[in-house]
């Protein structure tokens, strides 16, 4: 049965409206989600009901302000067993909610040049990275963060000689949160691995965990 998935895309900056419309794509050309879309409208995380019928969010959202009862309609759907799958600027939203950052587990600091790099692969058993090899290679604008060490860091990339996480899973409450710090433009959203991980990683954060 396929998984009942909001995406929701919308901010500023990041070309959102074609980035929100490839992960839709690739999200139901994978046959596993059946997708709600919406666009810009942070009231039906507070709107009576709305988010009822979901098991997962996939959010692709930059900067914006939230208030308190969108922010706590978010957080607590999350924390009573759903999933969040947060893609590149979803780490770089709502600046002012330490406990949206809390959520994601992170937040945006600065980004070098849009290139290509080498993204090295930590948890191979991990059914988010099984089969993807040591490393592989991407075309993107990596995102250097502030995070929390608590985190489980599923890919990391080097940075001025530094480690910086690139994908990441944790636990919200009773929830699933997955973290993929890749696609900046639609170019990067319609890569294989970044399709690859986005479709894992909502499977995932969808799957209730064992006990």
């Amino acid at each position: 049965m396929a998984i009942p998935t909001l995406v929701f895309a919308g901010g500023s900056i990041h070309d959102w409206k074609g980035c929100g419309a490839s992960i839709r794509q690739t999200l139901e050309a994978s046959g596993e989600f059946d997708i709600t879309y919406v666009e810009d409208d942070l009231d039906v995380f507070c709107r009576p009901g709305f988010l009822d019928p979901f098991e997962l969010l996939v959010f692709y959202y930059t900067v914006g302000d939230i208030t308190d009862a969108q922010k706590n309609g978010l957080l607590n759907w999350v924390a009573s067993g759903k999933g969040f799958v947060g893609s590149h600027s979803a780490a770089d939203s709502f600046r002012g909610s330490p406990e949206y950052r809390a959520l994601v587990g992170g937040y945006f600091v600065t980004h070098p040049h849009y290139r290509s790099y080498q993204v090295s692969v930590l948890d191979h058993e991990h059914p988010i990275m099984a089969g993807l090899g040591d490393e592989f290679q991407v075309t993107d604008e990596q995102y250097i963060m502030a995070w929390d060490r608590r985190n489980h860091v599923l890919a990391n990339a080097l940075w001025k000689g530094d480690t910086m996480p690139v994908a990441w899973t944790k636990e919200w409450g009773a929830g699933r949160v997955f973290y993929l710090a890749l696609g900046h433009d639609p170019a990067a959203c319609e890569q294989e691995v970044y399709q690859t991980l986005l479709v894992r990683g909502a499977r995932w954060a969808a799957t209730k965990p064992e006990g």
